[in-house]
């Protein structure tokens, strides 16, 4: 975060919000399992698996499966960095996701949280680095230790805001989460239109105001 440009910190704090927003809605829906953070579906699955409920754990494999699909697919998109291949990732992110929204209206839940799981692990190939993902959007584990780190730091004389960034892009993800869970309760899965129209929008920001 720190080395980014002002303008891709900001689309960096609206995709962590928007994942936020996603996954506290697949959350609430699927009681308790992620849509974007599979280090907490890979303890769900081990817990599953000690446990004996073999339906549980294959509903939480076949999440972290379908994660790793669409983190392949949002690769193969991307072809490189820049606005043109982060618009690439973007348009497909919001696509799958207004499919997601279409599959619940249409009462196929299943379908739209596949979808959303695709478009969450879609979107961390938006700030792709030397191939590999250059910030994190979908989890914050990372960030938090980076926070820490900054502020240790800063206690031995060093730049004693460094931490902002940082904390500022977890705080987006709580902040699109605490969103999410208050329209659920209204709106379930029909929700997820607003988090398309933003991606969508992105998406022709990246296209037509920035030079790839």
């Amino acid at each position: 975060m720190r080395t980014l440009t002002a303008p891709d910190r900001w689309l960096a704090l609206l995709l962590a919000a928007l994942a936020g927003y996603v996954d506290s809605l697949g959350f609430l829906h699927l009681g308790g399992v992620f849509v974007s953070f599979m280090s907490g579906n890979t303890t769900r699955l081990a817990v599953s698996l000690a446990e004996g409920r073999w339906l549980a754990a294959g509903a939480v494999g076949g999440v972290l499966l379908l994660f790793i699909l669409g983190a392949m697919l949002g690769a193969l998109v991307a072809g490189g960095e820049g606005a043109r291949s982060r618009s690439r990732v973007l348009a497909l992110e919001a696509a799958l996701l207004a499919g997601a929204a279409l599959a619940a209206g249409a009462g196929l839940a299943p379908l739209a949280i596949s979808l959303m799981v695709l478009a969450m692990a879609v979107e961390n190939s938006v700030f792709l680095r030397d191939g590999e993902v250059g910030v994190s959007l979908t989890y914050m584990t990372g960030t938090l230790v980076k926070t820490g780190h900054a502020l240790a730091a800063a206690l031995r004389g060093g730049d004693p805001w460094a931490f902002r960034p940082y904390m500022a892009l977890w705080a987006g993800l709580a902040g699109g989460a605490l969103m999410g869970a208050a329209v659920y309760g209204r709106l379930g899965l029909i929700a997820l239109w607003p988090a398309a129209a933003l991606a969508m929008v992105l998406a022709l920001k990246m296209r037509f105001n920035r030079v790839a």
